[in-house]
């Protein structure tokens, strides 16, 4: 998995704010001079931390950034859902279904919901296919229906030259 840069400055921001005495904050201004990155894309990452809980904003002149709660509280993870979202790190294209091996489309069950309404993992025997079954999580082999045709034969030539 590849994170973006704008994780690896929130996790240094939260490393620093973790410093700072719970009664005083860091300008976002001064965490950017800090590890030399562009202010108003920290800040960006800064506000996506605070929306999620992790940092607070003072106002004032004498605001700035602080944890909203003890380090001790915070994972990398929460760090990561901040700035990227939570949206999946992999959507299936159903790649079982092509090729020469594949099975006729009717072999195959339909997912009962989309991988981001579902929010789970959709791997075969993953943590959530135990507990809860669903047709994505199907254990069927496709050895019990037979087999489709290469595609060649299914589709045809599509030209001459193809046969030769």
């Amino acid at each position: 998995m590849r994170l973006s840069q704008g994780v690896e400055w929130a996790l240094h921001c939260c490393s620093v704010l973790a410093g700072v005495p719970p009664e005083r904050t860091l300008p976002s201004a001064r965490l950017a001079e800090l590890h030399e990155v562009p202010p108003a894309y920290l800040a960006k990452h800064l506000q996506a931390l605070s929306a999620a809980g992790i940092v607070e904003s003072v106002p004032g002149p004498k605001g700035g950034y602080r944890l909203a709660r003890s380090a001790e509280e915070i994972t990398v993870l929460d760090v990561v859902l901040a700035v990227e979202g939570d949206q999946p790190a992999f959507v299936c294209t159903e790649i079982r279904q092509c090729g020469p091996g594949a099975c006729p489309p009717s072999a195959y069950p339909k997912p009962a919901a989309s991988p981001a309404s579902c929010g789970r993992p959709r791997t075969r025997g993953g943590p959530h296919c135990a507990s809860t079954p669903s047709p994505s999580c199907s254990t069927a082999p496709c050895d019990t229906v037979p087999r489709a045709s290469s595609r060649r034969e299914r589709h045809g030539s599509r030209r001459q030259s193809d046969e030769r």
